[in-house]
């Protein structure tokens, strides 16, 4: 199942918007705050879907019930452009356990891409919640590798993977490498084009610079 929040209006696409814009980018605490409001924005809509309990609450005037969620959850994210994601999630789902991992891309001689994983840190998935996150879903390897590191880790009841833009090569790649018919993929926006150097166009340049600074 795929969901993608920009196809209707709301707040969502103003920040969206700022993402996107290469002037409002120079800011990188903006860019870096955008990217937290659309973790929360994402974990509301996925909050929806989770499993909850029924609480009895005193309140000073009596006992009210109020269902509550009962999901155990385990926050994921690719290091280190999906940390302003991951935060959001943790402002929603603050009880919530969470796994990193450590991934980069190596160029080989024949200009394809090797996915390399030099960490990865997860609490036990056994029948918990996964939600995996990161900006981008560009070639999609990146988030395909990754969830399979964290299955080392244990099964997942449900998963739900996130991105804020994604190319139409991507999502290809993930759901063809990915049979899980407990899956959700949430996207913010798909665009169409994956260019030779497999960034996605338009979309929002590299999300970890824009966020920490230019690597060497």
């Amino acid at each position: 199942m795929i969901k993608i929040l920009g196809e209707k209006n709301s707040v969502f696409n103003n920040f969206m918007a700022e993402v996107r814009d290469a002037e409002i980018q120079k800011d990188r605490m903006r860019f870096r705050k955008n990217l937290e409001r659309m973790g929360e924005i994402f974990s509301y809509e996925i909050s929806k879907e989770l499993e909850y309990n029924n609480k009895k609450i005193t309140t000073p005037l009596g006992i009210a019930e109020v269902p509550v969620l009962s999901s155990r959850i385990i926050l994921a994210t690719i290091l280190r452009a999906g940390l302003p994601l991951h935060q959001g999630f943790l402002n929603f789902f603050d009880s919530a356990g969470s796994a990193f991992i450590s991934a980069y891309r190596e160029l080989n001689d024949d200009k394809s891409i090797k996915i390399n994983i030099d960490y990865s840190s997860s609490p036990d998935l056994n029948n918990k919640l996964l939600i995996l996150a990161d900006p981008m879903l560009a070639t999609g390897k990146s988030m395909v590798r990754a969830y399979y590191e964290l299955l080392k880790k244990g099964k997942p009841a449900k998963t739900h993977i996130v991105a804020v833009i994604a190319s139409k090569k991507g999502v290809e790649y993930l759901t063809q490498n990915i049979k899980d018919k407990n899956l959700t993929l949430w996207l913010g926006f798909v665009d169409d084009v994956l260019n030779a150097k497999s960034y996605i166009v338009p979309g929002l340049g590299d999300a970890g610079d824009l966020a920490f600074g230019t690597k060497l």
